[in-house]
């Protein structure tokens, strides 16, 4: 259930109804608006225990939740969440656009792409340490070697790094060098990995499995938020279907489905999504124009040599004319794809 508070109430009457939340053996999880506050209360037998909330001090009322995914639900913040992590922006009337290779493979080609992408207008850098493979001979990843490079970069562009961590036993390092934690679709029901992930601090960015349904995706991120952490971005990189054209079927049906329940972040990922190079230009402009909040796209010097999804990877060039796009699509939509300086608000 949600505790309303009214307009106007104290920081002693706020702090005085999470005390109450607590007593009464729920976990409360405030949310600061800007016209009031609102503490959502999470727990078994809630609805037992409304009317004693409601008589607290500045309270407006208590209404319950109806959504499984409480803390997600735009029933328990109507604004929506705006991301930030270093020059990287997700959220509101801000596009984020997340471009890099699957895989980091060498320094040299680390820097280079993140030196081209900035110079194209990305607002992050993406790239894998950690691969987690179908196969077991397949490339798994530099780990932390390829870390350090990705940091490496950060410090050279400015550019706030994106890196998926596999495995709850790495959050702590991949934390330490990473502004963003990327939680990939085989991994989004690994629960252990989103309570750890949550509490490390890090934003992260969830994305969807290929066969879970909205509902399953929004409980786990309830997972990540339950931990203690707010910033959670959701992703949509394609789910299986008959179809065989694409690597995936990439419904952008579902950005703004989830604007209408979440108050989160909805990330495209067009790379993934179609599985063809020659593809993601037009439906990272399609995701914009449904209303993501931000794009993830693939971008590798030589994708011919690349050592995971070369096929589904832009070479600079084509990167930049799809930025040069998105660009004027997000223009036509009255928002805005800007790098954030990082320490500004």
């Amino acid at each position: 259930m949600i505790v309303v508070m009214k307009r106007g109430a104290t920081p002693q009457e706020i702090e005085h109804m999470i005390q109450r939340v607590r007593d009464l053996g729920l976990k409360p999880h405030p949310i600061y608006g800007t016209e009031r506050t609102v503490i959502a209360a999470i727990g078994e037998k809630r609805d037992e225990h409304r009317h004693s909330l409601e008589s607290g001090p500045g309270v407006a009322e208590v209404v319950p939740i109806l959504a499984p995914y409480k803390v997600a639900s735009r029933e328990v913040k109507p604004e929506s969440t705006v991301v930030r992590a270093g020059s990287l922006t997700v959220g509101n009337s801000y596009i984020g656009m997340i471009a890099g290779p699957c895989s980091v493979e060498s320094e040299e080609q680390m820097l280079s792409t993140a030196r081209a992408v900035k110079r194209a207008g990305a607002t992050a850098l993406r790239g894998g340490a950690f691969k987690p493979r179908t196969s077991p001979y397949s490339f798994q990843g530099l780990k932390e070697d390829g870390l350090k490079i990705l940091a490496a970069a950060r410090d050279e562009t400015g550019l706030a790094v994106v890196t998926e961590v596999i495995s709850a036993s790495d959050v702590d390092l991949v934390a330490g060098y990473a502004d963003v934690l990327q939680i990939g679709a085989r991994n989004m029901q690994n629960y252990h990995l989103l309570e750890t992930a949550g509490a490390s601090g890090k934003p992260v960015l969830l994305k969807r499995g290929p066969s879970a349904t909205m509902d399953e995706l929004l409980l786990a991120a309830e997972y990540i938020l339950n931990a203690g952490n707010p910033n959670v971005m959701l992703c949509e990189r394609g789910i299986r279907t008959f179809e065989a054209h694409t690597r995936f079927t990439l419904p952008l049906a579902s950005v703004p489905y989830l604007h209408e329940r979440t108050h989160l972040p909805v990330v495209v990922d067009p790379s993934h999504g179609t599985g063809h190079a020659s593809l993601v230009t037009p439906m990272a402009c399609a995701a914009i124009a449904a209303g993501a909040d931000g794009v993830i796209i693939e971008v590798h010097p030589d994708p011919e040599t690349a050592l995971s999804d070369g096929y589904q990877s832009l070479t600079f060039e084509q990167f930049g004319k799809a930025m040069a796009l998105c660009r004027k699509m997000a223009d036509a939509m009255g928002r805005q794809i800007v790098v954030r300086e990082p320490g500004r608000g």
